[in-house]
């Protein structure tokens, strides 16, 4: 069987928090034709089922291969087990575990080609810390447990992309990782991304770490002694990509068409522009990963949950992201 023909999986995300809700409301819009399969507590999914009274059944399965996809069913394979189901908005380390055990789960099934790509949900990092989870997000579990010497998150939606350098930790680090082998590893992936995304030629602006990037060195040398000479070797490459363009001003010329996606130095360089613009549009792509990985780019939203209010476009986007990525991926396989 092609990997483009195996499911996607789907992982619960936070108990407490939006994940399965959003899951469920995603998941009855498109059960039809599609081949899905949710890791996490089977309880879980099923509370989420009863609460947006929608007709589904909720099937779990022992192995992945039991998987029918029939209509108007969510399949899980169950990767934790509540006795007594968690209060939604509360950080609680039990939870932190499941959404860790299922993240775990899902990336073994990816490695072993059993699925042809992950969805995950939205995870607590105060949770996972709680359950003595030692990352402190997505990315850095996948890169581990995926076995990618290097990833980049890449979040977007219809108007404007970035790429970034650095990702969860203090500004201060930051400053220091965003060496020039970060700045050579992040222009390549995001050229990578954009070419699955369908841009053949992709545009690439890269933003500068210090106000006005540097002025010329007034106000920080980075940009002379690390990201331009990055940026000068991945021309030689190639590579279509300019800069150090000022921050404050480089989304705003991306979103005018100017360039098609942005590699920033920093998270809140990168993801303000793309948040500003509304959660329910992006979503956030992992690059470097031997297999596709998406996710909604909002969090678990602890203060509506259970409410049965919270919006699911993010994750449909997350679910049709993935599956573009796939088409693209088999048609380089072609």
């Amino acid at each position: 069987m092609s990997n483009a023909l195996k499911p996607l999986a789907i992982t619960m995300g936070d108990p407490s928090g939006i994940g399965p809700e959003i899951i469920v409301e995603s998941l009855c819009k498109q059960l039809y034709g599609a081949k899905n399969i949710v890791f996490g507590c089977p309880k879980v999914i099923e509370r989420a089922v009863s609460q947006s009274k929608r007709n589904l059944a909720v099937r779990v399965l022992d192995w992945i291969d039991d998987a029918n996809f029939s209509p108007d069913v969510i399949e899980v394979i169950p990767t934790s087990f509540f006795t007594s189901l968690p209060s939604f908005g509360t950080v609680d380390a039990g939870c932190g575990k499941a959404a860790y055990d299922a993240i775990v789960q899902s990336i073994k099934h990816a490695v072993d080609g059993k699925v042809s790509g992950i969805v995950t949900a939205p995870i607590h990092k105060e949770a996972l810390s709680a359950a003595g989870v030692p990352y402190p997000g997505h990315t850095e579990i996948l890169a581990d447990l995926g076995g990618a010497e290097r990833v980049a998150m890449l979040l977007g939606n219809d108007e404007i992309r970035t790429v970034l350098v650095t990702v969860h930790c203090s500004l201060f680090e930051a400053i220091q990782r965003a060496d020039y082998d970060a700045q050579m590893a992040a222009i390549r992936l995001a050229h990578e991304g954009a070419r699955a995304l369908g841009i053949s030629q992709p545009r690439i602006a890269v933003a500068g770490l210090n106000p006005h990037a540097g002025e010329g060195g007034l106000f920080g040398r980075e940009e002379i002694e690390i990201i331009s000479p990055a940026i000068k070797a991945a021309q030689k490459e190639g590579i279509d990509v300019s800069g150090p363009w000022p921050g404050d001003t480089v989304f705003m010329q991306a979103r005018r068409g100017q360039f098609d996606i942005v590699v920033a130095q920093y998270h809140d360089q990168g993801l303000i522009p793309v948040k500003y613009m509304g959660l329910e549009k992006g979503v956030n792509i992992t690059l470097g990963l031997p297999f596709v990985r998406t996710s909604p780019d909002h969090g678990t939203a602890f203060d509506i949950a259970g409410q049965g209010i919270a919006d699911s476009a993010s994750f449909e986007t997350a679910i049709r992201y993935a599956n573009q990525l796939l088409k693209s991926k088999m048609k380089d396989v072609a």
